[in-house]
Order: structure tokens, then C-alpha cells, then sequence
């Protein structure tokens, strides 16, 4: 059953937050009031589902398959192609288990006289949030086939933002790798057999010698239990990430990581500016729009910084105010938000600020290799002058030895 997390007023009008679980929104809302409660927001957790193996192996619908979908239904409605027509077609065309099984629910329900927004929204994992809200307002107003194309042009942009990162991230996890296949190699393999070598002669050992061999000796006897402290390890960190403090505390972390970080926060700040601007576009509220793009960003730590800026906007303050006040946007942006705010053309301003974030994305992920070569240099080096300090010098104190005999 999905968990929902609220913010609501007491019978004396003091605040209360908190999760509950319910099979709908308007569920949860009914409880609250039931329990003496007036909800002021109700929105959907994202730890909603137990800790299990399949859960944290599970893949969501690629970013493709999206594509894909919003682009072929985009070209079928504006065809004029009847909306269960089209959607039995997706079907059969989608080769993506997940999707094929969602359309063909989402193709019941829409024989069952439900609007398409109201069958996606039962499929949060495949439809977000954001995806149900721009499908609805394209219901309403009438131009479905607007806000498919818009859709698929956002996961377009979102794809190629991902193709760029993984492209720059490709060189340094290579590098990364085959230092710690070397370090596993040089422990199980080589530094053994000096060990062996050094202890016939009965030679004091210089100290780094001493550490290679110790950490060679410590690894091959109790690898087991590395490898299951790891294993638990990781199971221990996705069940701490899975917590609301856990995930907000990770996501903060991730903007603060050296040379990556940087660019993860802007990455971040050009899909707020981009959704933002396209759910103001579309004719969402403000106050929803913000909490769409909040949500879109998949980061706890400045979703919760925008939802304290959509509270803060509810109680009367300018969006220029309260952008200021959650201390996550740059001068750059707040400097368009006041702009926009001030002729009314936010969402204009706000795709020129993503369209200028996505630049220096672009720029920064060009050179990340560059800039990150000095640090794998760094510890290539390192590596090298550890081994040959460990290796070579009782070598050359056995050749000493050697030679005053």
C-alpha cells in the first residue's frame, strides 16, 4: 500500500507532519479528518515499498521507452486517431515488459470510461507525477498532442543530459577499476610471493614492506568477511538512503562532491528551471508546478528547499522572496526569476536559464577528464611508490647483506 507523508493543523491549530499509509491521496485525506486533522498537504513518500532483493533490483521504464511512447502517441492523437485505438496499438508496438503491461491497464481503465490521466495516475512507478499533470492539463484544455510533444521533448533533453554524464564518467570508473583489480591482483598474487622470498633470509623488513605484506596477509584471510561486510554494507546504505533523513542527508552530500558536485547541482538547477518553466507553460498552478519540479529533480535535499519556497509562496510571499530565502539558487537565477516575475515571463526566462545551465553541463563534462586526471595520476603514482618502497628496499638491504658476505 503506497505511504504518504502530510502536513496538517491539530484541533488547537498546532502543526503535525507524518506518514500514513492509504490506498489513495483522497484516502489519506479522509483519514486525517478522522482523526481530528485538517491536512494542508498530502503527497506520495518515496519509501512507500519494504526493503526486499527485488526491490533494489528492480529498473524502472528507460527514459527510451518514454520517448519512444510520448513521440508515437504525440503522432497518432494529432492524426486523429481515436485515444483507445492509439493506446491498444502502443501496446502491441511496446516491447518493454513493464510499459506493455502498464498501457495495456491503462487501455482497461480507458474502456472503462476513466480520462487518461486518472488510468496513468494509477501507475506511479511508469507515470509520474509530472507526466499525469501535463496529460491532464492537455485533457482540458484540448491540446493533448501540445503536451505529448512537450513531454517527449523534456525526456529527450533528459536523456542526452544522462548520455553526456555517462560518457564523461566512462574514463575515470575505467581508470578507478583497474586500480582496484591491480590492488586485488598485487595482494592475492605478487606481494605473497616476496613475503615468502623475504622470510627465508630472516632480514628485518623495512617498514612499508611490513604494511604491504600485513595488508596482503589481512586479505587473503578473512576476504570472506570483506566481502560480506560489503554485501551488508550496501544493503545497510540503501535502507539508510530509503529513510526521509537518511535520503536528504545522501542527496546533500552528492552536490557537495568535489569537481562532481558542482556540476550535479547545476544539472539539477537546469531540470528545475526546465520543468518549471514547461509547467507553467502547460497552465499548472504556480503552487503545483513547484511542486512537480520539486519532485522531478530526485534529490530529498532541494526538494525539500522548494517545498518550503511553495509554502512560502502560499502564505503571500514573491517567488523572487522565497527563491532567496531556500539559499539553493544562483545569483543567475534569482536575477531571471525577479526579471521574469516582474513582465510576467517567467517561463520564458526560466528556459533561457536552463538552456545556459545545460551549456556549462555540457562545457564542464567536456573537461571532466582533464580535471580529474591530476587525482588518478595522483593515486597511480602513490600506488607505484608504495609497492617500490615495499619491494626494492629489502631487495637492496639483501644485496647489501649479500655483499658483505
Amino acid at each position: 500500500m503506497p505511504r504518504f507523508e502530510y502536513r496538517g493543523r491539530g484541533s488547537q491549530g498546532q502543526l503535525k507532519k507524518g506518514q500514513l499509509d492509504a490506498p489513495s491521496a483522497e484516502a489519506a485525506a479522509d483519514q486525517l479528518m478522522r482523526q481530528g486533522i485538517i491536512p494542508l498537504e498530502i503527497r506520495r513518500g518515496r519509501s512507500d515499498s519494504p526493503l526486499t532483493l527485488g526491490g533494489l533490483l528492480q529498473r524502472n521504464v528507460p527514459l527510451e521507452a518514454m520517448v519512444i511512447l510520448c513521440r508515437q502517441l504525440y503522432s497518432l492523437t494529432k492524426a486523429g486517431v481515436p485515444l483507445l485505438r492509439a493506446m491498444k496499438g502502443l501496446e502491441q508496438s511496446t516491447s518493454h515488459p513493464l510499459l506493455q503491461s502498464t498501457i495495456d491497464a491503462v487501455t482497461v481503465e480507458l474502456t472503462n470510461g476513466r480520462a487518461l490521466s486518472q488510468a496513468m495516475k494509477m501507475h506511479p512507478k511508469v507515470f509520474s507525477e509530472l507526466f499525469v499533470s501535463m496529460i491532464h492539463v492537455g485533457e482540458n484544455t484540448g491540446r493533448l498532442e501540445d503536451a505529448l510533444l512537450q513531454l517527449a521533448q523534456y525526456y529527450e533533453q533528459e536523456l542526452e543530459t544522462r548520455r553526456r554524464i555517462k560518457s564523461a564518467m566512462r574514463y575515470p570508473m575505467f581508470v578507478l577499476s583497474a586500480i582496484l583489480l591491480a590492488m586485488i591482483v598485487l595482494n592475492t598474487k605478487v606481494i605473497p610471493q616476496f613475503a615468502a622470498m623475504f622470510s627465508r633470509f630472516g632480514v628485518e623488513l623495512p617498514l612499508p614492506t611490513r604494511i604491504l605484506i600485513g595488508t596482503s596477509d589481512f586479505m587473503l584471510s578473512y576476504w570472506p568477511l570483506l566481502l560480506g561486510g560489503s554485501v551488508v554494507s550496501w544493503i545497510g546504505l540503501k535502507a539508510w538512503q530509503r529513510t526521509p533523513e537518511g535520503q536528504e542527508k545522501w542527496d546533500h552530500w552528492r552536490l557537495k562532491v568535489p569537481v562532481v558536485g558542482d556540476i550535479i547541482n547545476r544539472a539539477q538547477l537546469s531540470r528545475f528551471a526546465r520543468t518549471f518553466a514547461l509547467m507553467i507553460r502547460a497552465g499548472v498552478p504556480l503552487n503545483q508546478a513547484i511542486q512537480l519540479s520539486a519532485e522531478a529533480l530526485e534529490n530529498r535535499f532541494l526538494e525539500n528547499r522548494l517545498i518550503d519556497m511553495k509554502n512560502g509562496i502560499e502564505g503571500g510571499s514573491s517567488i523572487t522572496q522565497t527563491a532567496r530565502q531556500s539559499g539553493i539558487f544562483t545569483p543567475l537565477v534569482l536575477q531571471m526569476i525577479a526579471v521574469g516575475e516582474e513582465t510576467g515571463q517567467v517561463d520564458e526566462l526560466l528556459h533561457e536559464v536552463s538552456d545556459f545551465y545545460d551549456r556549462e553541463v555540457d562545457y564542464d563534462l567536456k573537461t571532466l577528464t582533464a580535471r580529474i586526471e591530476p587525482f588518478l595520476l595522483a593515486v597511480v603514482a602513490g600506488m607505484v611508490l608504495i609497492l617500490a618502497l615495499g619491494i626494492f628496499l629489502p631487495m637492496w638491504n639483501l644485496l647489501d647483506v649479500a655483499r658483505g658476505a
